[in-house]
């Protein structure tokens, strides 16, 4: 197990690896990690690639905070409620939220879930193959972070098997059992997100459904 200074650590690394994705900038999305009973959270309405170990947050299982930064101008996460539903309700290691505009254009793109199959980074999600269609529902945005809440409760209950929730016009929510999966995720949700959108601007169709087997 990670000690408390490596953990905030990694949680500031990571932040200054996906702003270089182009995920977090403008002091958007979020990053938060839980071992055991204590959950790491970067903090809000900051530049996320100037993080350092002294700027996370601590937090109980429930959410309450344990350890705040020295600068008290940080401001606890507003994707905290929403970090919290994917870990109760999908006991999720950690969760990222990225503003990637590829996640954004699929947002846009599709209606009420994005689809995709047969495209090899599907593998990539936990318990996905090569010919299984790969679902990702999308919620509406809403004017406010913490509003969201009851729409991706929602939609995690909705979509047992997906590991993020689109946001219209906005962004995603990615977790795993840990920092790793979690992270191995959002390149792959991301990475599909960009095929699946220059794959319609080009014409190309997107496979939506798995392909007939001897039986069917």
């Amino acid at each position: 197990m990670m000690g408390d200074a490596n953990l905030k650590s990694l949680v500031s690394k990571l932040c200054r690896s996906f702003y270089q994705l182009g995920w977090v900038s403008g002091t958007g999305g979020g990053v938060s990690i839980r071992q055991g009973e204590t959950i790491y959270m970067a903090p809000s309405g900051v530049q996320k690639e100037m993080l350092s170990e002294e700027d996370i947050f601590t937090l109980d299982a429930h959410g309450k905070i344990l350890g705040s930064p020295k600068d008290k101008s940080l401001k606890l996460s507003a994707c905290k409620p929403l970090f919290m539903h994917a870990f109760e309700l999908r006991d999720a290691g950690a969760v990222i939220h990225s503003h990637s505009q590829h996640a954004l254009l699929a947002s846009l793109l599709w209606d009420r879930e994005f689809s995709v199959t047969q495209l090899e980074m599907i593998k990539g999600i936990a318990g996905m193959g090569f010919y299984d269609r790969l679902v990702v529902p999308i919620i509406e945005n809403t004017a406010h972070e913490a509003d969201l809440a009851d729409s991706l409760a929602q939609a995690i209950k909705d979509y047992p098997q997906s590991y993020a929730v689109l946001v219209k016009a906005h962004g995603v929510y990615v977790w795993g059992k840990d920092w790793i999966q979690a992270k191995t995720h959002a390149e792959c949700y991301d990475y599909l997100f960009d095929a699946a959108v220059r794959m319609k601007q080009l014409g190309i169709e997107t496979k939506s459904s798995s392909p007939k087997t001897k039986n069917d």
